[in-house]
């Protein structure tokens, strides 16, 4: 019996699962097919171009450099007996300027030496010239006996005349070197130098090709920058005493966001950088520290440091300058017209950090799609959002108006 009534339920159960099932079916609504569609063009944003007359700018990095870089060595040996107080790291020194002296007690002995030995040479040409005078005489007594030339020259003691001669010039050689010598004791500064290390104090004993020091000019510093080969055509070097392009340095590590210092280009390097291959110029910072009056407050140029260089390029004239971001992809750019998008060829005849500078495929008072839109399809609908002054924003803030 228990499995009757089990086959009961089950039974039932099923009845009223296809029940369940047949009332979901038939009760399902229906979805129905809309034939209304419409196109919605693009919400674009756009800048208003003119062509003009601009000054673009060569933005790179550079390092600085002395123009004047030596290491300081004596010419004489001996002990150091003095050191002018501005000889010492951080120190500014004037050409011509004493540094330190070197024991000079030896070196006025050997001239006072060499100035005896001068002396006894020329007191033996006095002699000879004498014994010439008795040696002319006698060759005239016996001019009409002599046929051979050697016997002329021995008898006027001519080979004696110029060994002596030769000793009187040894000695005025000698002594013009200790008097070398003994100027050399001084060591004096070889031009307007700042001091970047001293290795020598009081009482140092030193030797010739000894490093005493090492100072570096400070009216001029360099600065060596890499810029591409294509932009040397737009940037100007010296020639005939004419200056070179301007150039504005900053240090946006150690200086203020206001502060800069002003350069000239001054020499293209006949070399290659090796890792970039771009060409390598000098800017000529004057007076890098400030140490002349009406520059003390100028930010300083320190050796080694890593600055921003911006060099003035030559004026281009007649071109549309453009945002880098507007340029797309294979240099086109995005174009409105007549509320469709246009994607128009230029050409770009220089390029800055920040611009591109545009002499064809753009004309005056066109609109330049700046919004980055997904649907990129020549004659794409294209819309503002009716605002004239966005426009006229974008166009003042891109340099185009």
């Amino acid at each position: 019996m228990d499995w009757k009534k089990t086959l009961i339920v089950c039974l039932v159960i099923l009845f009223v699962a296809a029940a369940v099932t047949w009332l979901i079916f038939s009760t399902e609504p229906t979805a129905t097919e809309s034939d209304a569609t419409k196109e919605t063009a693009m919400l674009v944003e756009v800048i208003k171009v003119d062509r003009n007359t601009f000054t673009p700018t060569i933005q790179t990095m550079g390092t600085v450099e002395p123009s004047q870089d030596i290491t300081l060595s004596p010419r004489v040996g001996g002990e150091v007996i003095n050191i002018s107080e501005n000889f010492t790291p951080g120190g500014y020194v004037k050409k011509g300027e004493v540094l330190l002296e070197i024991d000079p007690s030896d070196y006025k002995h050997i001239l006072q030496q060499r100035r005896s030995e001068l002396q006894q040479a020329e007191a033996d040409l006095e002699i000879e010239m004498g014994r010439q005078n008795v040696a002319q005489q006698d060759y005239e007594l016996l001019d009409d006996e002599l046929t051979g030339g050697g016997s002329r020259s021995l008898i006027l003691r001519e080979p004696q005349l110029n060994a002596v001669r030769s000793t009187v010039a040894s000695a005025e050689a000698a002594v013009q070197q200790a008097e070398l010598d003994l100027q050399r004791t001084t060591i004096r500064s070889p031009f307007n130098a700042y001091i970047l290390s001293r290795n020598v104090n009081a009482g140092s004993q030193v030797t010739p090709d000894d490093n005493l020091a090492r100072l570096v000019g400070f009216d001029e510093y360099w600065v060596e920058a890499t810029v591409p080969q294509s932009s040397l055509r737009w940037i100007t070097l010296p020639v005939d005493g004419e200056e070179g392009s301007p150039v504005t340095i900053r240090n946006r590590t150690a200086w203020q966001e206001n502060e800069y210092r002003q350069g000239t280009l001054f020499r293209l390097v006949g070399a290659l950088e090796n890792d970039t291959r771009m060409a390598r110029v000098l800017v000529s910072v004057p007076d890098p520290h400030g140490y002349k009056t009406g520059n003390t407050d100028q930010p300083r140029l320190m050796i080694g440091s890593f600055v921003e260089t911006n060099i003035q390029a030559e004026k281009l004239e007649n071109v549309i300058r453009l945002n880098r971001d507007y340029i797309r992809q294979n240099d086109t750019v995005w174009v409105m017209d007549n509320d469709s998008l246009d994607i128009r060829d230029v050409t770009i005849i220089f390029r800055d950090a920040t611009f591109a500078y545009i002499t064809g495929g753009l004309d005056e008072n066109e609109l330049v799609v700046t919004t980055n839109i997904s649907t990129v399809i020549e004659g794409a609908p294209l819309r503002l959002d009716g605002s004239e002054t966005a426009v006229a924003q974008d166009s003042l803030e891109n340099g185009n108006l």
